[in-house]
């Protein structure tokens, strides 16, 4: 994890390939969302919920 870097000093950026950009590819930012999203969905009984908001979207896309 990356740290607030102080005066003079360089933030630590997790990965030393890749600039401390923020960015990250949104394949990666799926699969770190659906397992938390998927855990959420059973620990608060949401499944109608996710449904509903499915098929709304669904609608407004014109599917």
């Amino acid at each position: 994890m990356a740290h607030i870097a102080g005066p003079g000093r360089k933030a630590f950026a997790f990965n030393a390939h890749q600039p401390a950009s923020g960015k990250r590819h949104p394949l990666v930012a799926a699969a770190m969302v659906i397992p938390l999203a998927t855990l959420l969905v059973v620990l608060f009984g949401g499944w109608e919920q996710v449904v509903t908001q499915a098929s709304s979207v669904g609608a407004l896309l014109g599917r």
